[in-house]
């Protein structure tokens, strides 16, 4: 069996160039959920959702547009089991990194992914969007969830680990 491609956080924040975007991933079968960070890295934006087809162009598309938007890493929701065990979609989700990690030098990570699509579903009902609509936007709103929670978590990071500001309060006000 293959090794497995995907980084730790820190390793993979490491790996990430600087300044990149990083790109979300929904894996279904029949779909690819995509969403793309902002420069700084604190906020998600659905992309697009790209109808499954060979493996190779799935790449190929994915790939193009990594470079069009200067994509430094990607982060690919893993859809565990409730109980956190490994059924078929994990070991699905596994095999498209490594056969990603043949095309591509772009750092991969993991985030957990459970609840993702059912969080999105239930916005969509109550933002009163079609069943057709919620179809549409479902995949791409779920990478965007997956990728908000691991920049949340990057974010948590970086603040508990970098020093704290001191602030003094000076009361200059010339009536006292």
């Amino acid at each position: 069996m293959a090794t497995d491609p995907t980084l730790s956080l820190e390793d993979f924040v490491a790996a990430a160039a600087p300044g990149s975007r990083l790109i979300g991933l929904d894996l279904g079968t029949k779909t690819i959920g995509l969403a793309l960070s902002d420069l700084g890295r604190g906020i998600a934006t659905p992309l697009e959702t790209i109808r499954r087809e060979k493996f190779t162009l799935d790449a190929a598309r994915l790939l193009d547009i990594c470079q069009t938007h200067k994509v430094g890493g990607m982060v690919i929701g893993l859809p565990l089991n409730m109980d956190g065990t490994e059924g078929p979609r994990v070991q699905a989700t596994r095999a498209f990194s490594r056969n990603m990690a043949e095309k591509t030098d772009l750092p991969m990570t993991f985030w957990d992914e459970r609840l993702s699509t059912a969080a999105v579903t239930r916005t969509l009902i109550e933002a009163d969007r079609s069943r057709a609509r919620r179809a549409e936007l479902v995949d791409k709103m779920a990478a965007a969830y997956i990728l908000q929670g691991f920049l949340d978590r990057l974010g948590y990071l970086q603040l508990s680990t970098s020093p704290r500001p001191r602030f003094a309060i000076h009361d200059d006000d010339p009536k006292d």
